[in-house]
């Protein structure tokens, strides 16, 4: 299985909450993240602005095909070991309705992450010190 790169926005506390989660399930280390606000991210490199980024979390395998928004859950939940999760989000009679809750997510994500993302940080950070 290739490797793929999260591009995520560091500044959302939700989306810093699943990177959290994500990164303690990646033993395989096929996992990568790269926050779209730091050094790190090349949009000219990656093929994707900083405001399109924005928009939609997106991903990059090993070999520099892109995906991004539903499909990047599924391949990102199937290199952490949840296969229950990677095969929820693959589902194609799921597909209209996850693009769509996604789609509204990506749009309100500071607003939702205002309200749920101080304690989905705890959580992950939480549960993350209980394994240590």
């Amino acid at each position: 299985m290739s490797k793929l790169t999260l591009f995520y926005d560091g500044l959302c506390p939700l989306c810093q909450a699943e990177i959290i989660f994500l990164s303690g399930r990646n033993q395989a280390g096929l996992l990568d993240f790269i926050d779209i606000n730091s050094e790190k991210y090349s949009a000219q490199d990656v093929g994707v602005s900083c405001d399109e980024a924005l928009q939609a979390m997106y991903a990059q395998y090993e070999d520099g095909t892109l995906i991004s928004g539903v499909d990047v859950f599924a391949a990102a939940y199937e290199r952490a070991d949840l296969p229950k999760l990677a095969w929820l989000f693959s589902r194609p009679s799921l597909r209209p309705l996850l693009m769509w809750a996604y789609r509204f997510f990506a749009k309100n994500r500071h607003t939702i992450s205002g309200i749920f993302g101080p304690t989905a940080l705890w959580i992950v950070n939480t549960a993350g010190k209980s394994r240590s």
